[in-house]
């Protein structure tokens, strides 16, 4: 089959690997992105698929938070130019403001009533891409609240309140002071816009992430037994923890302590014990493609067999 300039360049941007060695890992897996970031993984090219994503959309993230409840949208457009739109801006901050009471149902926050008008959220959005003549889009929404506790929030590249590019809330539990939670809940939320964990501790992890780690493990362990797989896969899940779930991870305030012994040293402060409830983290554009760049040609050349 044959293999696109596109696909070389997803795959590079998602493992940092060199353009031969990601042309030859889809070659190896007959295009499939996933396959061929286990193949190279598997040669030792490339350690795991950066966590990030890639970035290529454009528009803006929102977010609103407010003491026990809070939610994040993201909102995109085809340019920059449109995200840095003050009508644009305020109708994403509008979405945002919507977005707690959806409960993280997409299809609700659409069909919400937009203020102001008689219209639904979906209805005005398509009069906006009518006046301003540039596709736009509601991508996804999630919302996070407790009974006890708090909901903080950071946003990241901010360029206005509650609107910019990697928005974070944090979920927390708990009975104490509840303007010494805000404060430490807003540090967990600049610690997630940073590390961008996959769950907040190991049982938190999808099964399927856990299993493929294995099979990789297993792959590069050939001929071992049993008994020596499983204390390396036991390690390794250690070490995956360590970068990968929020209570395990180095916190980025104080690289000497995990998260999880500075939330349990803040507890005196907060005068009551602390759980983390939930977490989301919103980048915007991660995992979506977009047309058109610098790199398009470098790849085809690379793609050619040059």
């Amino acid at each position: 089959m044959t293999i696109t300039a596109g696909q070389v360049k997803e795959l590079r941007d998602r493992t940092g690997a060199g353009m031969m060695d990601c042309k030859a890992a889809l070659g190896e897996t007959k295009g499939d992105i996933e396959a061929a970031i286990d193949w190279l993984r598997k040669k030792g090219i490339t350690k795991a698929e950066k966590k990030s994503g890639r970035i290529a959309a454009d528009g803006l993230i929102g977010l609103t938070a407010d003491s026990r409840s809070g939610a994040v949208v993201e909102v995109n457009s085809e340019t920059d130019f449109v995200a840095r739109n003050d009508k644009f801006q305020d109708m994403v901050r509008t979405i945002a403001s919507l977005a707690p009471k959806a409960k993280s149902d997409l299809a609700k926050l659409l069909a919400a009533t937009y203020p102001g008008t008689k219209l639904s959220v979906e209805a005005h959005l398509k009069e906006m891409v009518a006046t301003i003549g540039e596709n736009m889009s509601v991508r996804r929404t999630r919302a996070l609240e407790v009974k006890h506790g708090t909901v903080s929030s950071y946003m990241h590249s901010q360029v206005a309140p509650g609107l910019g590019k990697i928005g974070v809330l944090v979920a927390l539990e708990s009975q104490g002071k509840a303007e010494e939670l805000a404060a430490l809940g807003r540090q967990l939320a600049m610690h997630v816009a940073a590390t961008n964990p996959i769950a907040i501790d190991l049982a938190g992890v999808p099964p399927e992430v856990i299993a493929r780690e294995k099979a990789i493990l297993a792959d590069k362990n050939q001929g071992k037994p049993a008994q020596v797989l499983e204390k390396i896969f036991q390690s390794a899940l250690k070490s995956f923890a360590k970068d990968n779930c929020l209570l395990d991870q180095a916190y980025v305030h104080d690289g000497s302590k995990t998260v999880a012994q500075a939330i349990k040293e803040a507890e005196g402060k907060v005068g009551g014990a602390i759980k983390v409830a939930g977490f989301v983290r919103y980048a915007l554009g991660e995992g979506i493609e977009k047309k058109g760049d610098d790199f398009a040609a470098e790849v085809a050349a690379a793609v050619k067999g040059r």
